[in-house]
């Protein structure tokens, strides 16, 4: 949902709009990796209604995303690269907020990467190492994300039919509301 995200809104907005998403998307991470790395999951594996509250807030989001969607205007290249563009902070918000809210990225956190800590003592403490695998992933992670954005966003001058922006708005649509109702 998040290379989607990234690409729809730098098709329809440019590319600099999908690299601001990004890289709150990127730094959503920190927050992941804190959790694990400081052993704050375990409350949320001893008490099963902590991640249905995360699970419940990120439904609510992708809604109300979905909400956003639908009340946007049909999309005119020409004019989108100007007028509709959004100051930095609201993207970098939006997409911190998708990343932390998104339980799929929180299960990797706190089921897989786990898998690769050390408990020997001759490593570094697990802390640390956990801190590696997040900055890892984000390393790994930005550029593909900033890529998505910029040549989706390049290639937007190619794409200037009004029928292209009402379908690609309904796919958005679509793809947010069987999200939240998954996770539901």
């Amino acid at each position: 949902p998040d290379n989607i995200y990234v690409l729809t809104e730098s098709i329809s907005k440019g590319w600099r709009q999908g690299v601001g998403i990004t890289c709150g998307l990127i730094s959503g991470v920190i927050v992941h990796t804190t959790v694990v790395a400081t052993g704050f999951s375990l409350i949320i594996f001893r008490y099963d209604w902590t991640y249905d509250v995360l699970k419940y807030a990120g439904a609510a989001y992708l809604l109300y995303m979905m909400y956003g969607v639908i009340k946007e205007p049909p999309m005119h290249i020409e004019e989108s690269k100007e007028s509709t563009k959004e100051p930095f902070l609201r993207l970098f918000g939006r997409g911190f907020l998708m990343n932390v809210l998104n339980p799929k990225v929180t299960l990797f956190f706190m089921v897989l990467l786990p898998q690769f800590v050390s408990n020997n003592p001759d490593h570094f403490s697990p802390f640390w190492q956990m801190s590696i695998l997040g900055l890892t992933f984000m390393l790994v992670s930005f550029p593909v994300f900033a890529g998505v954005a910029v040549l989706s966003g390049s290639a937007a001058a190619a794409l200037s039919s009004d029928r292209f922006w009402t379908i690609t708005k309904w796919v958005k649509v679509i793809v947010l509301l069987a999200l939240s109702i998954l996770l539901l």
